[in-house]
């Protein structure tokens, strides 16, 4: 999912950060897994990879998860996005990680395995919100999501794990869990929505990618400080 304005100034003033549900006094500007990480393509709407739903993570505690999950963050960062899925990258399985501030200011780190959303029996409302991806790189549409959402799975480790979000942060956890089982947010959208939404992709595609290759240069030039 990309970084939109508002999540950007949210993301200035957040009061509070839980990383994988969990609060925590200190954190680094970019999560640690990232200075892991080796930077990893983005695949783009066309990509079959991103069109079909992904496979289960059966294998816990490898080194090859660790490592795909340090790439992801690394990958995500360097897009400007709040939250990245495997298949974006390629990768036919089931997690998604995040760096997502909810609307309240609480930024939300973590990475999720095997996820399942779950939206409040309670509170069905739909807010309609602007709402970009990475595979999608440059425009944004409006699209209604449920304000409320829950992501139940698993961690790295095969910990059971619970995220639950409101506003920003539960679009989030919809979008990604979204493309694991195989759909875009455009393919949300009415037809003509998504063919205007794809042909301003392909006005601002070039620039997206420019600023991304800028961005990796960047944070490549920084000094190995993020850990806490």
């Amino acid at each position: 999912m990309s970084e939109s304005v508002g999540s950007m100034e949210q993301a200035a003033v957040h009061s509070a950060v839980l990383v994988q549900g969990q609060p925590v006094a200190e954190y680094p500007e970019l999560a640690p897994e990232a200075d892991r990480g080796s930077l990893r393509e983005i695949t783009e709407v066309g990509a079959e990879v991103l069109h079909h739903p992904c496979h289960e993570v059966v294998d816990f505690g490898t080194q090859q998860l660790r490592d795909l999950i340090d790439d992801m963050f690394l990958t995500m960062y360097v897009a400007e996005g709040v939250g990245l899925a495997a298949n974006q990258v390629g990768v036919d399985l089931r997690v998604f990680v995040f760096d997502c501030p909810d609307d309240e200011g609480v930024r939300h780190v973590g990475h999720i395995v095997n996820p399942v959303v779950h939206t409040p029996a309670e509170d069905r409302r739909l807010t309609v919100d602007t709402e970009g991806c990475l595979s999608v790189p440059g425009p944004h549409a409006d699209l209604a999501r449920a304000e409320a959402a829950t992501v139940r799975g698993w961690d790295r480790d095969g910990a059971e794990l619970e995220l639950s979000g409101t506003g920003y942060f539960a679009r989030c956890l919809q979008h990604e869990t979204d493309h694991l089982n195989g759909k875009l947010y455009i393919d949300r959208l009415p037809r003509r929505q998504r063919s205007r939404v794809l042909k301003r992709m392909d006005q601002l595609r070039e620039d997206v990618l420019a600023r991304r290759a800028q961005r990796a240069l960047e944070l490549a030039q920084e000094p190995d400080s993020q850990s806490p």
